[in-house]
C-alpha cells in the first residue's frame, strides 16, 4: 500500500481500515507504513488501496462517468464443474478455461515508484490500469504474460475516477472484453493481477456486492464509490487488474481492499467495467473526463456540531464554505446549511455525496434538501463539471 490516510467514521471501522485504493505495490509494502501524505490525516483510513509492491525488478518478466447505474446482466452463467480422468469433480474446472482465456490479457505495469496491474484494453497497444498506479511516475513499462516488456508512454489519467491509460508500441495484442452491465450478486469472480509482484497471480471468488462506496475513503480518493465488492483475495499489486465473470469478460479493475489488521476477511473492491470504459474511452479520444460537481466544502454533521449550532436534523453534512460562481451558490446554498439529502440520497456520511454526485452527469438538475435555521427546504441545484 502506498500510503495511509486519516479516516473520520462509522464507529469502530473508521479507527482500523486502511484504504487501499491502487492495489499498487511500493518499495515500503514489506515495512512499516510510511509517514502520511500531505492531504492524508494521521490515522488509518478505513480500506486500502491496492498500491503497489517493491520497487520492481528489471529481472522479472512477467468519471464521462455513466449518468445512470446499468442493471444486473441477466446472461452471465457460470460453467459447469468437469470431472477429471479418475472420475472426481474439479468445481474449478471453469477457473482453468477462464484464466487461459484472459491472462494474456493482463500485464504487470513497473514504475520507478513500484509496480501494478494493467489490462489490455484495445489490440493496438492500449492498456488501462488504475491512476494511482502511475501517479508521479515518469517512466512505464508494461510486462505481458509472454515475459516480454515493453516501454510505454501515458496517454491519460483522470484522478477523480482513479483510471488511467498507457500505450505501448505494439499492435495485434490480446485485449480483453469487458462487460457493458453491472454483474450479479454470487456469480464468479476470478481476479487477476500481480500481487506483491508476483506476476499472473489468480484468485477466486464471487461478487459479494454492489454499489459499495468505502467509508471513510474520500479523503484518500472519491473512487472509492459505486464499487463492486468481492471475496477473491486482492493486495498490494493488484491495482490495475482485471476481475473477471464465468464467460471471461472483465467485469470490474481491482482498486482496494479492507486489510486482515481492521479484522477483515476477504472484503476487496473494484471499480466496474463499465466506468472504466467510459473514462477510458475519453481519454483516448483526448477528451476531458466529466464528473458532477456540486461546489460545496463540507464536514459531517456530529451530534457535538448539532448541539452547539442547535441544528434540529441527526444526519447531514455541513455546509463549511461555498465556492464562487459554483452550482451550490447559484441554487442559493450558504455556509452553515445541513444538507440532508441529495437526489433522494440520505447524506450521513462525506462519501454519500460523492456516490450520489457519481450517479449524476453534468448538467442535471437534482434536488438537494438543507435544514437552515431550523427549517427544511429543497434547492434545485443544476450539477457542474469537475474535470
Amino acid at each position: 500500500m502506498r500510503r495511509y490516510s486519516p479516516i473520520p467514521i462509522l464507529t469502530m471501522l473508521a479507527l482500523v481500515a486502511i484504504i487501499v485504493s491502487a492495489c499498487v505495490t511500493t518499495s515500503s509494502a514489506s515495512s512499516a507504513p510510511a509517514a502520511p501524505a500531505a492531504n492524508a490525516g494521521t490515522t488509518p483510513p478505513p480500506a486500502q488501496i491496492a498500491a503497489s509492491t517493491s520497487a520492481p525488478n528489471t529481472n522479472n518478466s512477467s468519471t464521462a462517468t455513466p449518468t445512470a447505474v446499468p442493471q444486473p446482466s441477466s446472461g452471465t452463467t457460470t460453467p459447469a464443474a468437469t470431472a477429471s480422468p479418475g472420475g472426481a469433480i474439479d468445481p474449478f474446472a471453469p477457473v482453468v478455461s477462464i484464466v487461459k482465456q484472459v491472462q494474456p490479457s493482463v500485464v504487470t505495469v513497473l514504475t520507478e515508484n513500484g509496480l501494478g496491474s494493467g489490462i489490455v484494453y484495445s489490440a493496438d497497444g492500449m492498456i488501462v490500469t488504475n491512476n494511482h498506479v502511475v501517479a508521479g511516475a515518469s517512466s512505464y513499462t508494461v510486462a505481458f504474460a509472454s515475459g516480454e516488456q515493453v516501454p510505454a508512454t501515458l496517454v491519460g489519467t483522470d484522478p477523480i475516477g482513479d483510471v488511467a491509460v498507457l500505450k505501448v508500441d505494439k499492435t495485434g495484442l490480446p485485449a480483453a472484453s469487458f462487460e457493458t452491465a453491472l454483474p450479479q450478486v454470487g456469480q464468479l469472480a476470478v481476479a487477476i493481477g500481480s500481487p506483491l509482484g508476483f506476476e499472473d497471480t489468480v484468485t477466486v471468488g464471487i461478487v459479494s456486492g454492489l454499489q459499495r462506496t468505502v467509508p471513510g475513503s474520500a479523503q484518500e480518493s472519491q473512487a472509492l464509490v459505486d464499487l463492486i465488492q468481492t471475496d477473491a483475495a486482492i493486495s498490494p499489486g493488484n491495482s490495475g487488474g482485471a476481475l473477471v465473470d464465468a464467460n471471461s469478460q472483465v467485469i470490474g479493475m481491482n482498486v482496494a481492499y479492507i486489510p486482515p489488521s481492521a479484522s477483515a476477511v476477504s472484503i476487496g473492491f473494484a471499480i466496474p467495467a463499465v466506468t472504466v470504459s467510459a473514462i477510458a474511452n475519453d481519454l483516448i479520444a483526448g477528451k476531458p473526463v466529466q464528473h458532477a460537481f456540486l461546489g460545496i466544502r463540507y464536514g459531517q454533521l456530529t451530534p457535538q456540531i448539532a448541539q452547539q449550532y442547535n441544528i434540529n436534523s441527526d444526519h447531514g453534512l455541513v455546509v463549511l464554505e461555498v465556492q464562487s460562481g459554483s452550482p451550490a451558490e447559484s441554487a442559493g446554498m450558504k455556509p452553515g446549511d445541513v444538507v440532508l439529502s441529495v437526489a433522494g440520497k440520505d447524506m450521513n456520511q462525506v462519501e454519500d455525496l460523492i456516490a450520489a454526485l457519481h450517479d449524476h452527469a453534468p448538467g442535471d438538475t437534482v434536488p438537494v434538501v438543507i435544514e437552515r435555521n431550523n427549517q427544511q427546504q429543497t434547492l434545485q441545484v443544476t450539477l457542474g463539471n469537475q474535470s
